[in-house]
């Protein structure tokens, strides 16, 4: 599955632009949405190929953002691959549930723009 459009659901200024800034450049078509009510919305009315998510976000917070579109009574984003990236330090039990959830778990400090693009164009190649 190629990916080509993709929803980045950040709500710091700083990290948020550089992604988009960097996705833009490869040719990604990105939307990006700074609270996670928005992101939440977002990514129910328009079908993206990547959902780029943030764990701690004003209005809602990331895990509750994967809890209400993937969940196991159904998945509303069955074709959207996920890549949680956090500072947060999760306990094992919430960051497990959270690695079932999603294809990736992406410590933020440890990803530059570079690492960023080649994870998603391994994630295109994995189907």
């Amino acid at each position: 599955m190629a990916i080509k459009t993709i929803l980045v659901i950040e709500d710091d200024r700083f990290i948020g632009e550089m992604y988009v800034r960097s996705l833009k450049k490869k040719g990604y078509d990105v939307d990006w949405m700074v609270d996670g009510n928005d992101g939440l919305v977002a990514a129910r009315n328009k079908s993206y190929d990547l959902l780029l998510l943030d764990i701690m976000l004003p209005e809602k917070r990331g895990s509750e953002i994967i809890d209400a579109l993937r969940n196991e009574k159904h998945d509303l984003i069955p074709n959207t691959k996920v890549v949680i990236l956090t500072n947060f330090e999760q306990d094992d039990e919430s960051r497990m549930a959270m690695e079932h959830s999603a294809d990736a778990y992406l410590i933020k400090a440890e990803i530059t723009p570079r690492k960023l693009l080649a994870i998603i164009d391994h994630l295109s190649k994995t189907g």
